[in-house]
């Protein structure tokens, strides 16, 4: 007998922000789940972080291998970066009293709910894009995830589309071989590019289902935890989309489902389309968010969290890795921009915007160098403070840019509101303007859905004043 969950207001007001506070949930000791053993970050006795200073990669993928990563000059002659920054205390930042929080007993990694679902991940995930089976071998990712994994990392993200289906495989064997339970951490894959054919890639019901078998044949599991649609199909229905991910759910293949790369507008779509026929709405999004891409995780997504419980799971928070100031003085022969098939991505830092982004960073660092961190930790601390946002994705080609981003959840504690970072001219102008501005605020995403649904009647707490906030400059 299958079962279907609808998302509704009563059980998204049961999980209010006085609800979602909670005290400490403590690690068992030893090596064999997250936060366990001892050396972790912030941990007596454990390898400094920071040590190495790598140039740390983007959300999704990985960096380049070279320099230090924050250039900032607290590195040793030996390479080690000095730690300046105080021990992460164990209460949950200002700005982020909606988020249940809790620290592990060994390590300063703390764990937050996926949006308003009960599903606990760590504040910072892995993710295997450009760099699991395609940049770096076999054993420096299993030498990455082991790492991640005894530093209280539990999220591990990957997609069908990666190294073309070899990063699933390069993960499963990892996971197969390290024998962690398989309860202690979460694997999410995304569904949309699966091959050649016209029937193997998009969000058909056939495509999700296959896709996601196909997936999980590579990971060598059972489930996933999260499976995301990995951006919408102008081919397929919202509510095929809807009822396939309902399926695959009430089949056992997956836990959860997510989008990616979804407006805001789509997302409320899928949530109305589950709610009218009883289906399960999706849980998460995933969004690039880094400092020069920021309006619609701090625009649109907290009202989607606010009000129907969706979270955020962002990538590239070093924006491919720009951030690190590694492309200073050109492309690195070692950096992802120099590897075949993304010269996209070296057009773009050679760009006249590449160039100007490349002036902004400088300040950047400047504001590290007071906090005593490296750029790369501010970047991933700052984005860890938005509201909604459950876990930021790391992408890192070695050791120790792994273990120099580990330190921004130190940073993170020394944030106070006068440490964000000034707004582009674009998020300024977005501020308090409707995604649909000649309707107003109340009504942009109910007009809508009320011309898609009409027997729908909109909830009276959809009807409320903006809830974008200004952020300030020291």
């Amino acid at each position: 007998m299958q079962v279907s969950i609808a998302c509704t207001e009563h059980n998204l007001k049961s999980r209010s922000s006085e609800d979602r506070l909670c005290g400490l949930r403590t690690a068992p000791p030893g090596g064999g789940c997250p936060g366990g053993g001892g050396g972790g970050v912030g941990g007596g006795g454990g390898g400094g972080l920071g040590g190495g200073g790598g140039g740390g990669g983007g959300g999704g993928g990985g960096g380049g291998g070279g320099g230090g990563q924050g250039g900032n000059g607290h590195h040793t002659s030996q390479g080690q970066t000095k730690s300046r920054v105080v021990v992460a205390t164990r209460t949950a930042p200002h700005g982020h009293a909606h988020m249940k929080e809790a620290i592990g007993r060994h390590s300063s990694m703390k764990y937050r709910n996926l949006g308003k679902s009960g599903l606990r991940v760590s504040c910072l995930g892995l993710g295997t894009w450009v760099t699991f089976g395609s940049q770096i071998s076999d054993e420096m990712a299993e030498n990455l995830m082991t790492i991640a994994y005894e530093n209280g990392v539990n999220l591990f993200d990957t997609a069908e589309v990666y190294a073309s289906g070899r990063a699933e495989i390069t993960l499963g064997n990892i996971i197969k071989k390290k024998g962690w339970r398989r309860s202690s951490f979460v694997v999410t894959t995304k569904i949309y590019w699966g091959g050649q054919a016209e029937t193997e890639r998009g969000l058909s019901r056939k495509h999700i289902i296959e896709g996601l078998r196909g997936s999980l044949s590579r990971l060598q599991l059972e489930y996933v935890d999260i499976v995301f649609a990995n951006r919408t199909d102008v081919n397929s229905p919202m509510e095929e989309v809807v009822r396939a991910m309902t399926f695959v759910i009430n089949q056992g293949m997956a836990m959860y489902w997510g989008t990616s790369r979804w407006s805001a507008m789509e997302i409320m779509e899928a949530y109305s389309v589950a709610r009218q026929f009883n289906l399960i709405p999706p849980v998460c999004e995933q969004a690039e968010y880094h400092y020069f891409q920021r309006d619609k995780v701090e625009v649109q997504l907290p009202e989607l969290y606010h009000k129907i419980g969706v979270g955020a799971m962002t990538w590239s928070p070093l924006a491919c890795g720009l951030i690190t100031g590694k492309y200073n003085d050109g492309v690195p022969d070692c950096s992802r921009a120099a590897m075949k098939g993304y010269q996209w991505l070296k057009e773009r830092v050679n760009s006249e915007e590449g160039r100007r982004q490349l002036a902004k960073i400088k300040e950047l660092h400047l504001l590290a160098d007071r906090l005593g961190c490296t750029a790369a930790q501010l970047a991933i601390a700052w984005c860890l403070r938005s509201e909604g946002v459950s876990s930021v994705l790391l992408g890192v080609s070695n050791t120790d840019q792994l273990l120099e981003n580990l330190g921004s959840i130190r940073v993170l504690s020394q944030l106070t509101p006068q440490t964000r970072l000034a707004p582009p001219e674009r998020l300024k102008a977005a501020r308090g303007v409707s995604m649909f501005p000649s309707l107003p605020h109340c009504d942009r995403l109910q007009v809508f859905l009320a011309a898609r649904f009409s027997s729908m009647t909109p909830p009276a707490e959809w009807f409320g004043p903006p809830l974008v906030r200004e952020i300030h400059t020291p």
